[in-house]
């Protein structure tokens, strides 16, 4: 090489690495503004009710019906990304968002709110999340981790920033009001960070990808016939269910436990617990995704995993201690939320980028399997048995159980594959 052309190359190498993480950016932002559809629901469900004239476990259906579109059809959804690029679907996946909350705002029926809130918020997070993150472990090869970790934890810090704002609308002007200016400023936040989103090309110089990182790309049909993918999907949904029995039943066993109302620092337990574990559920994914671009994907998985298991058998020995369930209620989200930067980039590393976000659709399924198996798992436990002692003996079971297949069985299985050993 030249010594002229060297100060060109890393010119140019320079400017990959920041158009990188401008990229990373405008993830960060859309992500955010498809998060309240989810995180913020809960404020307008009593609007709703009287609106509608209906009950509550009638309104949660569109709650249901949002979590299950996002995840079961995130397959079909990263399979567009992948063929029509990121910014046409995600800008797409971020308008239909939007459209969700200003449509609901005009529902006269059950049947209306389901196929307005349910239906347009269901689909477009669903493609702006397995979008982003497809986009992300493409453009960090070397630090999958902590960049799908970065976006994920976007999805759940974005209604921090709403969540107040909204609620005074709503007390000032009404729930409907409030729909129609908040989905459309967050449905045009979204699309005007997806517009400049792009995939990168061949002028792009990335980092090499790491050792254990595959360079072949596997395609969607080669990989549904892979014992590893079946591995990653098992673990995946043990893991999401076990943290939704706890996100669902957390305010019903907090208060058979007795802490709900007692003050800790001023506060009630029950709202500076929810409080603290939003912030810990966000920052853990980002945090243990870093840890795994450099300690690896399965011993970081064992550790979080084995914490969670930890952190949710003490604060069950000492229930009765608002203090130590407040602070433990912290620790086992900060073990739990690490599931979303984990197992994409996991799945990423073994099976390349080609695909990688139908791939990842595909995976991401599993979250919707642990929503339907959480919560209604967690009830008729607690109804057959009167304690939730059998909600938490299965929590932590699958917590450890999870934790020690990640380092018995996918790490030499990850390995062997690596190695191209059938």
């Amino acid at each position: 090489m030249s010594v002229a052309a060297m100060p060109a190359s890393a010119s140019m190498t320079k400017a990959v690495s920041s158009t990188r993480w401008v990229q990373l950016l405008l993830g960060l932002i859309a992500m955010m503004s498809i998060s309240s559809p989810q995180y913020v629901w809960t404020l307008f469900t009593k609007s709703f009710q009287d609106s509608l004239h209906s009950n509550l476990p009638a309104i949660q259906i569109t709650f249901s019906i949002v979590i299950v579109l996002q995840t079961w059809l995130s397959p079909l959804q990263g399979y567009l990304v992948d063929k029509f690029g990121a910014r046409l679907l995600i800008a797409i996946g971020c308008l239909l968002s939007g459209l969700g909350w200003v449509t609901s705002a005009y529902a006269t029926s059950l049947a209306g709110l389901y196929l307005t809130y349910g239906l347009f918020c269901g689909i477009g997070t669903g493609i702006v999340y397995v979008g982003i993150i497809g986009l992300m472990v493409r453009w960090f090869p070397d630090r999958r981790g902590f960049a799908t970790g970065m976006v994920a934890a976007g999805y759940g810090f974005g209604a921090i920033a709403t969540t107040f704002p909204i609620d005074t609308m709503l007390k000032s002007d009404g729930y409907q009001h409030t729909l129609v200016v908040f989905g459309i400023i967050l449905g045009l936040v979204g699309a005007a960070a997806a517009l400049f989103l792009r995939m990168p090309g061949p002028q792009d110089v990335l980092p090499p990808v790491p050792a254990m990182a595959s360079s072949a790309d596997v395609a969607p049909r080669t990989m549904l016939r892979s014992r590893i993918f079946w591995l990653l999907f098992l673990m995946m949904t043990m893991m999401s269910t076990g943290g939704l029995m706890i996100i669902s039943q957390f305010a019903a066993f907090s208060r058979d436990f007795g802490v709900a109302s007692v003050m800790v620092f001023g506060l009630a337990a029950l709202p500076l617990a929810l409080t603290a574990d939003r912030i810990t559920n966000g920052l853990t994914r980002p945090f243990f995704g870093w840890v795994s671009d450099r300690i690896g994907r399965e011993n970081t998985m064992a550790i979080a995993f084995l914490m969670e298991a930890a952190a949710v058998t003490i604060m069950l020995l000492l229930r009765d201690n608002a203090l130590v369930f407040v602070t433990l209620s912290a620790v086992v989200f900060f073990g739990w939320g690490e599931i979303f930067s984990l197992f994409p980039s996991t799945l990423t590393d073994t099976f390349g980028t080609k695909h990688a976000t139908t791939n990842y659709g595909f995976l991401y399924m599993a979250q919707g399997v642990g929503s339907v198996l959480g919560g209604p798992l967690a009830a008729v436990l607690h109804d057959q048995t009167g304690s939730w002692l059998p909600v938490f003996g299965i929590v932590i079971a699958m917590d450890v159980l999870t934790g020690l297949i990640a380092l018995a069985v996918l790490k030499p299985m990850r390995a062997a594959y690596a190695a191209g050993v059938p």
